[in-house]
């Protein structure tokens, strides 16, 4: 499958695991549609192991949003590569698996992240479409807004809000209409360059 021929959106979840997180992903699979969940650090329990190893068994894309989300861009270089680093350890301990994503909290970023994530390995994943959803906890707010993705977006949401998991089998209906594939990061770009940002195709 390419995303040059087909119309692919790729959905992102920030700041989890959390207490909804499971749902999402039943959700996700009655619609058999992949994502990528970028994951907090500090966020994971002993109880989520099993969360994480599905999301992989699942199809979907895990994604590094540091260790307790802050703006890496105020950190000393030290700190900075600390954030990153626990949570990748930490993932790759519980899940096997080795990331590639990292997305900066706030989408801030700047010379110093990006040379520490291309250290790293990492690509930096922003975004082409903003749901607000930890702003505006409207579910009706947040399906206009992320089915006003074109083809070739990265959506970003949460999945640690409530509104926003009523949201997504609306907002999965919407794009089943209108005839979008949903692929994971990594599959709407190729392999990710470590240290460049996307935010769409």
């Amino acid at each position: 499958m390419s995303c040059a021929h087909t119309k692919c959106v790729a959905l992102t979840f920030d700041d989890g695991p959390g207490n909804y997180t499971s749902h999402v992903l039943d959700v996700l699979a009655k619609h058999h549609a992949r994502a990528t969940f970028f994951l907090v650090g500090e966020m994971i329990h002993k109880e989520d192991g099993p969360v994480l190893r599905r999301m992989v068994a699942d199809g979907h894309e895990l994604g590094n949003h540091t260790w307790d989300h802050r703006d890496l861009t105020a950190l000393s270089d030290a700190a900075l590569k600390r954030e990153i680093v626990k949570t990748e350890r930490l993932v790759k301990e519980v899940t096997g698996v080795r990331m590639h994503a990292l997305r900066p909290p706030y989408g801030a970023t700047d010379r110093r992240v990006a040379d520490e994530a291309r250290r790293l390995g990492l690509g930096q994943v922003l975004w082409a479409v903003d749901t607000l959803d930890w702003r505006d906890r409207v579910p009706k707010l947040v399906v206009r807004r992320s089915t006003a993705a074109k083809p070739g977006q990265i959506v970003l949401m949460h999945d640690i809000h409530k509104t926003t998991v009523k949201a997504l089998p609306r907002l999965l209906s919407v794009f089943d209409k209108k005839g979008f594939t949903y692929v994971t990061v990594s599959e709407l770009f190729g392999d990710l360059k470590p240290g460049k940002r996307y935010s769409n195709r």
